[in-house]
């Protein structure tokens, strides 16, 4: 009977029958690759159904679940799971993927069809030929270059999908701001927790071993706090790049209680930017900003903009405001020619350029310092720290990789640019698009200077974030009827509260 229902639902179904085989597929290749022993699964198997029945009765569900994860997936607190850091967060989004294509009538996959998708696909496609590449003489390695591919690429194409097929409302967009600035404040405050109560035992740990070279400076005057994320860069750059995001939608917000909420995150995560330590964080927070004066089309915004960032940069750069503190002395060596540490990134990347010269394809995705022997002509390469995201693409996939994915930036980038400066009619969710499209600026900044584009949970949320600004006209008519209703709420709270008033006065 199954059999034959399936049979039925395949035949007026094919397409999407196929592409659920696909993902089943492909599900399963990632239980195996990441080594689950069958009493491993039968273990979890209970746990399994329980999820998948929540699933079913509310279709959100598996999508919190992914934000949540996503955001913790780093936070050295957390029990340490036997798999892939990256395997949970991709079988939530295959899962919520394969929810999608079954209920397809729930979801518009009509707005996928859009440059992001093509820009993201044409990555995808140039990352899978990659598997090709043997560079470094040592044959093809499907499960190495899978490793990477999955990190580089393919993580990209998830989150557009599911963000843009599962945030399709200003309800849904509303609580996905809620959820994103919750968890953020949360971050700030565990970095406050950090400095003011100091590491717990496993952060500490982790500190004094593998992240002492980089998060304890100065002899120990300097201590980099890194909060719920993996290291203080991520942590650094994320939250510029949030606090850019948030203070836009604040600007040009016109619900109140939205507004409040908006610059609370906005302003608690531009303070949580300065504890890690993070010079780049810095540029990071004015490049966003920078991109917003040339988004919000108002000389209004502009001068005042500009202004202020102009003496912000003046302060860091030829005064010593703020030297006092060590973070603040930290982020104004960003701007000092002479740094050491500048210096020492610049001759690896000299060192990088003569090897990269027989090497247009780059290495190879997925080979690192483990798979290149000893005796190999790229070894030394292997094993130079790439210290930026763009380095790293550079050395992984040659001059034609970094090219690519820089056309690809590009086009997504200029694709969202063009919706908000001339698609959306509603200047509140004009801000909401230029909100995202400048946190991405300032992520891609960041990914320039230090290797955190494809980390958790920034690549979520900054790749997912863009790929909402092409969903947003499709939503616009809801937005503005959603907008009207809350001020009318608002409008009439503001003159009960004044016949109240009025009314104490008698």
């Amino acid at each position: 009977m199954a059999t034959t229902a399936f049979r039925a639902y395949g035949q007026g179904h094919g397409g999407r029958v196929i592409v659920l085989f696909l993902l089943f597929l492909l599900a399963i290749y990632q239980f195996i690759h990441a080594g689950f022993s069958a009493f491993a699964v039968i273990c979890i198997l209970p746990i399994f159904i329980l999820f998948i029945f929540a699933a079913f009765q509310y279709r959100m569900f598996i999508f919190w679940a992914l934000c949540f994860i996503n955001f913790f997936i780093q936070f050295k607190n957390m029990p340490a799971l036997p798999v892939p850091t990256s395997l949970p967060n991709e079988m939530l989004e295959i899962s919520l993927l394969v929810l999608a294509i079954i209920d397809v009538g729930s979801h518009q996959f009509e707005r996928t069809a859009n440059i992001m998708l093509y820009a993201i696909l044409l990555w995808c496609g140039f990352c899978t030929i990659e598997v090709l590449n043997d560079t470094c003489n040592l044959g093809i390695n499907i499960g190495a270059w899978y490793t990477g591919a999955r990190l580089l690429a393919f993580q990209l194409l998830y989150a557009f999908l599911v963000y843009i097929l599962y945030i399709n409302s200003p309800k849904l967009l509303m609580q996905y701001f809620v959820v994103w600035g919750g968890l953020s404040l949360f971050a700030v405050f565990w970095v406050w927790k950090q400095q003011t109560f100091g590491f717990t035992d496993v952060e500490n740990a982790w500190i004094q071993t593998r992240g002492r070279s980089t998060h304890i400076l100065q002899g120990g005057s300097l201590i980099r706090y890194f909060s719920t994320f993996s290291d203080a860069a991520n942590f650094g750059i994320m939250m510029a790049s949030t606090a850019v995001a948030f203070i836009i939608f604040a600007i040009t917000a016109k619900i109140k209680k939205h507004r409040y909420f908006f610059l609370t995150v906005g302003i608690a995560c531009t303070w949580g930017m300065f504890p890690s330590g993070t010079r780049t964080a810095i540029a990071c927070l004015m490049a966003g900003f920078m991109a917003y004066i040339f988004l919000s089309k108002s000389f209004k915004i502009a001068i005042p903009f500009t202004i202020i960032f102009t003496l912000f940069a003046f302060m860091l750069v030829f005064t010593n405001i703020g030297n006092g503190n060590s973070q603040i002395r930290r982020m104004r060596t960003a701007f000092d020619k002479n740094d050491a540490s500048a210096g020492a990134r610049h001759a690896n990347q000299e060192v990088m350029r003569k090897y990269m010269k027989d090497a247009p394809w780059g290495i190879g995705i997925g080979m690192g310092h483990e798979n290149v022997p000893a005796n190999n002509k790229y070894k030394k390469l292997s094993m130079i720290p790439p210290d930026s995201e763009y380095v790293f693409i550079w050395q992984h996939t040659g001059v034609i990789g970094i090219t690519i994915f820089l056309i690809t930036t590009v086009i997504m980038l200029g694709g969202a640019c063009w919706i908000v400066f001339f698609t959306l009619k509603s200047p509140s969710l004009r801000g909401i698009g230029a909100g995202f499209c400048c946190a991405f600026v300032s992520q891609q900044l960041g990914g320039y200077g230090n290797q955190v584009l494809m980390q958790f949970p920034s690549c979520l949320l900054i790749y997912g974030g863009l790929s909402l600004v092409y969903a947003l006209p499709y939503m616009e008519k809801d937005w503005i009827e959603y907008e009207d209703k809350q001020l009318a709420i608002q409008a009439e709270k503001e003159r009960l509260k004044l016949e109240k008033k009025r009314a104490s006065r008698v």
